[in-house]
């Protein structure tokens, strides 16, 4: 059988760039997108040591003709598609609701929710005519699908709305054997919460460190849900520092 082949958004840092290298690792084929070439270029070097086949497309998710770009090289490369990884997001500052600039809220909400449906879109299309038929896609939500943070209007808006996008994507792909799940993250180590140790806002209106884990469990979460059978499916799936302030915030 050849590997699968799985595209990963986002794939240049953080939590996409942990969950490329997991899924090259096991051989899958590994389609690697992102707006910084240069980051996807630097994953793709590091991940040639483990005999696996990339392919790097600078894509810019809000774009509708970036994202055919991308699923257009997939298939013209390697024929077919297996896993979408819907992971490329990005946050807002943590300024008052009324105080957030309507350009900063449209970023968001172009990145993070808009971003997903259309490669949602443009992996029905593929998935739903290739032989054999169907794949599986994995949206990354958050904890803030569940509980907001402070001032973080546009970030917890659109993972909210991720998950009935996720809900949807499940239902509509049944009849083309296209399963869908959702993956909520919570204090994953990465670049951007390393500030988490020197203490973020909590919904008391007081500043405390709150812990964070080993990004590497999210990968291997998202591989086990990429492996399973298209007749087996993680609806959705929480993986947190088991001491963060999640269960009783606020």
């Amino acid at each position: 059988m050849p590997d699968k082949v799985a595209i990963i958004t986002g794939a240049g840092s953080g939590v996409g760039k942990a969950v490329a290298l997991a899924f090259l690792r096991e051989h899958y084929t590994v389609v690697l997108a992102g707006r910084r070439r240069e980051l996807l270029q630097q994953v793709a070097a590091e991940g040639h040591g483990f005999a696996s086949t990339s392919l790097v497309v600078q894509t810019d998710v809000r774009d509708p003709q970036s994202v055919s770009n991308l699923f257009g090289r997939t298939r013209e490369t390697f024929g077919r598609l297996d896993v979408l990884f819907n992971n490329a997001g990005i946050g807002a500052p943590p300024v008052p609701l009324e105080d957030l600039a309507i350009d900063r809220w449209q970023a968001v909400v172009d990145t993070n929710l808009t971003g997903v449906f259309l490669c949602t879109q443009e992996a029905f299309r593929l998935m739903k005519v290739q032989e054999p038929r169907g794949g599986r896609i994995i949206n990354n939500g958050s904890i803030s699908a569940h509980a907001p943070r402070p001032n973080s209007a546009p970030y917890t808006a659109t993972k909210h709305a991720m998950t009935g996008l996720t809900k949807s994507t499940s239902l509509d792909g049944r009849k083309y054997d296209i399963a869908c799940g959702q993956i909520d993250i919570g204090n994953a180590e990465t670049e951007l919460t390393k500030r988490m140790g020197q203490g973020v806002a909590q919904a008391s209106g007081v500043i405390a460190p709150e812990p964070t884990f080993d990004v590497r469990h999210v990968a291997e979460a998202v591989l086990y849900m990429a492996k399973l059978p298209l007749d087996t499916n993680v609806q959705f799936l929480t993986v947190m520092a088991t001491k963060m302030p999640f269960i009783g915030r606020g």
